[in-house]
């Protein structure tokens, strides 16, 4: 009863043996036909052999074994690699039947769970698939049963309350739903995670699948691959390896540590290129050794002799000759070389931190493989030595094993990036200028021309980036300390490693650590939080925190300190600065009255922060704003104290727990960037604004209903996510048509079809094959009923009115007309109406009306426009040939409706028999009409007008769509085939 299982599979076949009580299922169905089609084969594939058995255990053993063989071919085929293909398989009928989904929808996993409706808990399964999370329970005669889109959910989150000690809360549609279960919770949380992650890469980012086949399809992927793939991304970020490194072998093992004298408990992971080690709590102690850099010993050797000493072992990878315009020294050796001799106490305190590193190197290691240690990280917060930065600003991103693995790749791009010209390299050439101005470096023309080939190559590189403000500032930055290619690598592993999604137009990457940096002020800083509830200020002005690295704020020399963090613990580095800077400023933040005074606070607090052990002289050193005014008094802060003090309090914080917050906000943060922006649709539109909500998540659901099983589709192809938002969704035709079937009033007549493909083509004026909602908003929301009589096709189209009242239909048409005007000559160059095309204009009429309150009326007043249109063409052609009777219709000649005389008599082929009498009109007379006489015709009669001025109830339209919206439009866009 728990698990339904009396609902799932009425038809079996069992196997059993004479001498056993357990019988063994073979196979299972919904249906009475499914199950014979399943006996059938059984009667042709293995009844015919067992006749050669002599025992039944015999006949046993190979009816499992072949069913089993079987199951595991088709799981081969079909990608499902679970861990019980048998009992998957029955899940998966479950699941078919009980969502009547589309045949591609891929099912991934499952999960037996309580969903919470209030306080009573429902017992049924979870199901997780590539698009959907659907659960069922069937428990006493009560049935429930939910289907959420992946891409609908804001917030996906592990909490507890007094009821439940922990469970899955899921947000979506403003609707929240938790899910309980007594086992593998956690494993169900991260599957559910990984799966919203996919849906919003997989549109917004389409080339991140590139590189990973086993998510590259939607249709193949398995809990496996899923699992495969989280393992490989936390990999890769722990050990800051490159993209295209694989998790392979992970074994528990100790490892012999030289400087501390014991073992220490940790695993191995074997990768492609690389032998990493990490201690248990991975802060202790981890190392990092290439297969390049081992390549005179056997791998298989190197982990038996694991615990000997670590060599420091060159880098021998043969590296092509640098292009000759590529600078080979860092910025700041050349324009601030150091003195050897120099005993000023600044360069003394240098010297002593060179000879503390050294030492360092002496007992970790130097180079990639390096031991880091807490004391690494101790070093860090002191300060390195200026001599010291680039190499490890280079070993601590990962950007060594960058470039070791790609020799000469920068001087190529070089060469070929140069003299391109893009809307890129235009705004890298406006910002040149503007980075770091105050500094000697970028007054010369060598730093600005390295500033440029760097810039210039990484926005060949990646186009889809390009070039984004920030990046010319932190650029700078990275080519005073570090060798040009060594500068364009470290670019490499800010933008595509580090710092994900932050260097683009959307900026959605520093959205969401701004979020979690919001999350962080509430979990420590709560004196701060009870004084300003809304903590939107500090996402504004911590912005250019994030994006900088905090260098648009400090002076160059402090800044610095901050980069060398960011490079060794990354992102959570600038997020316990930025608590640190917001707790010294805690007194002054809590005592000012408005953001303002805030922001004054926080920019002579930075002006004041200071670095006294910096050896650089003051024509290098940024000066402060404020040291010639007031601020010139405020006491200031060294930005090593600063940094130790950041550590000392919040340093606890986790990295993996950062990389969770960034993942439970950013499906929150993507779907506030669309609440907010779609509002902003067109002045035109005279929807409320629950309506306008309303119509665009029914918009929304379409298309991602029409990229979902394929990743081929139109709309998938043409999807730009650097658009905003509003003209990022877009439906072809069938999508299309199936939403606006739900909306517009006339669905049930015959001609929808033509009048939907006429609506289509008006709004898709670039002839895409694809509406956006923006254009979708102006067909539905211009408070206009559209009576739009095109000359060429000779259809008719409508469209809803808002119900804002009634319209002035004959201003509305002249409106139309100038708008026909203005894509023509004249009004004379519109073709006329041949016969054939007014009876069907005339059928299009008819069809508009079934099921209205006044069908017999509207009938009658259209029969009333064609006879009076046909005694108007035929006065006209009497005025014109008077000599020619012979060529004139005889008076009286009306338009014959002879199925059409009653609803009734019309509802199935309504109009089906239009025909003008027999006799009426000869073969040879061409009839015609002109757009002017049919406007009058129509004007003419009152219930006519009447009924294109009816106001519409879009109110309830909205909800129809709504309730409707699910099976229909999921069957029609998994058959859809766009068709010009």
């Amino acid at each position: 009863m728990m698990d339904s299982t009396s609902k799932v599979a009425p038809f079996r076949i069992l196997h059993q043996t004479p001498d056993s009580q357990i019988y063994w299922s073979i196979a299972c169905g919904g249906t009475k036909e499914e199950i014979n089609q399943h006996w059938e084969w059984l009667e042709k594939n293995i009844m015919r052999t067992l006749s050669v058995f002599d025992s039944s255990d015999d006949i046993t053993s190979f009816v499992q074994g072949k069913i089993r063989g079987l199951i595991a071919e088709e799981g081969k085929v079909s990608g499902v690699q679970e861990d019980d293909p048998e009992k998957f398989r029955e899940a998966l009928l479950r699941f078919e039947k009980w969502f009547d989904l589309p045949q591609k929808e891929k099912l991934v996993t499952y999960y037996s769970c309580s969903y919470w409706r209030g306080r009573v808990p429902c017992q049924g399964w979870l199901y997780l698939s590539t698009n959907f999370l659907s659960f069922y329970s069937y428990l006493l005669g009560s049935e429930v049963k939910l289907v959420v889109s992946w891409n609908e959910i804001w917030r996906l989150e592990k909490t507890s309350n007094v009821i439940l000690t922990e469970s899955i809360h899921v947000l979506a549609n403003g609707e929240d739903h938790y899910f309980s279960m007594f086992l593998h919770l956690s494993e169900t949380f991260l599957i559910m995670e990984q799966l919203a992650d996919y849906s919003i890469k997989r549109l917004f980012d389409k080339e991140t699948f590139q590189e990973e086949p086993s998510l590259s399809d939607p249709l193949q992927i398995t809990k496996r691959g899923l699992e495969t793939n989280a393992r490989n991304e936390q990999f890769r970020a722990f050990f800051r390896l490159p993209k295209e490194e694989n998790l392979l072998e992970v074994y528990e093992s100790f490892l012999w540590v030289p400087f501390s004298h014991f073992n220490t408990l940790g695993k191995i992971c074997l990768s492609e290129s690389y032998l990493c080690f990490a201690s248990q709590d991975g802060s202790q102690c981890h190392v990092i050794i290439p297969m390049r850099e081992a390549r005179h010993r056997e791998c298989q050797n190197l982990i038996n002799h694991f615990e000997d000493n670590p060599e420091e072992v060159a880098m021998m990878v043969g590296q092509k000759e640098s292009s000759k315009t590529v600078s080979n020294e860092a910025l700041m050796t050349v324009f601030h070389p150091q003195d050897a001799e120099n005993l000023d106490p600044k360069m003394l305190k240098e010297k002593m931190k060179e000879q503390s590193w050294d030492i360092h190197f002496s007992e970790y290691g130097r180079g990639t493989s390096m031991f880091c240690t807490k004391k690494t990280r101790d070093l860090i917060v002191r300060g390195v030595p200026e001599a010291l930065r680039g190499e490890l600003w280079m070993l601590f991103s990962g950007a060594v094993n960058d470039m070791a693995v790609n020799p000469g790749y920068y001087s190529e791009i070089v060469d070929k990036s140069l003299g391109t010209s893009t809307l890129a390299t235009d705004e890298i050439e406006r910002d040149l200028h503007r980075s770091l101005p105050e500094h000697p470096a970028f007054q010369s023309d060598t730093g600005i021309s390295a500033l440029r080939r760097v810039l210039t190559a990484y926005a060949y590189r990646n186009p889809k980036i390009g070039y984004c403000q920030a990046m010319n500032i932190l650029t700078s930055v990275l080519l005073l300390y570090a060798k040009e290619e060594e500068a364009f690598w470290l670019l490499v592993a800010v933008c595509e490693r580090m710092l994900p999604d932050y260097f683009n137009r959307r900026i959605i990457g520093a959205l969401v650590d701004q979020a979690v940096f919001e999350e962080l002020i509430r979990m420590h800083l709560t004196q701060l939080t009870e004084h300003m509830t809304d903590l939107t200020f500090f996402s504004s002005v911590s912005l250019s925190w994030f994006l900088t690295l905090f260098i648009s704020v400090l002076p160059i020399e402090s800044a610095v300190n901050v980069v060398d963090c960011f490079f060794y613990d990354g992102i959570k580095a600038i997020l316990q600065l930025g608590l640190a800077v917001l707790d010294y400023n805690m007194e002054g933040l809590i005592s000012s009255h408005d953001d303002a005074e805030a922001v004054t606070i926080l920019s002579k607090f930075f002006d004041n922060v200071t670095n006294k052990d910096s050896p650089l002289p003051q024509t290098v050193q940024q000066n402060s704003v404020g040291n010639n005014d007031k601020s010139s008094s405020l006491s200031k802060v060294d930005i090593s104290d600063l940094i130790k003090e950041a550590y000392e309090k919040y340093g606890d914080m986790k990295s993996e727990e950062v990389e969770r917050m960034r993942k439970r906000n950013k499906l929150y943060v993507i779907q506030t960037l669309e609440d907010t922006t779609k509002q902003n649709v067109v002045s035109e539109v005279k929807f409320s604004a629950p309506q306008l909500d309303n119509l665009y998540a029914l918009f929304k659901r379409q298309h991602f209903l029409s990229c979902y099983w394929t990743m081929n589709s139109p709309v998938l192809l043409h999807h730009d996510p650097s658009l905003a938002y509003l003209e990022q969704y877009q439906l072809g035709f069938h999508q299309f048509r199936v939403l606006f079937s739900l909306l517009e009033p006339w669905s049930l007549c015959s001609g929808n079809d033509a009048l939907f493909l006429w609506a289509f083509r008006l709004l898709d004026e670039n002839q895409d094959g694809l509406v956006n909602f923006k254009e979708f908003c102006c067909a539905l929301g211009k408070a206009r009923p559209m009576i739009v009589v095109h000359m060429t096709h000779l259809c008719l189209k409508t469209a809803l009115s808002t119900g804002k009242g009634k319209v002035d239909l004959q201003a509305y048409l002249k409106q139309w007309q100038d708008e026909i005007l203005k894509k023509e000559e004249s009004i004379k160059d519109l073709p006329r109406i041949n016969q054939a095309q007014f009876i069907q204009f005339s059928k299009t009429l008819y069809n508009l009306f079934h099921g209205d309150p006044e069908e017999e009326s509207l009938y009658r007043a259209v029969a009333r426009v064609t006879s009076l249109l046909l005694r108007m063409e035929e006065v006209g052609r009497r005025l014109q040939e008077p000599t020619s009777p012979t060529q004139a219709a005889p008076e009286g000649a009306l338009l014959n409706r002879e199925a059409c005389s009653t609803p009734e008599e019309s509802s199935d082929t309504p109009c089906a028999t239009i025909t003008l009498e027999a006799g009426s009109i000869p073969q040879e007379v061409e009839w015609s009409f002109a757009f002017e006489q049919i406007l009058a015709s129509l004007l003419n009669e009152p219930v006519l007008v009447r009924f294109f001025e009816r106001p519409v109830d879009i109110q309830a339209r909205l909800d129809h769509a709504k309730v409707n919206n699910g099976s229909q439009s999921l069957h029609e866009t998994s058959t859809c085939r766009w068709d010009r």
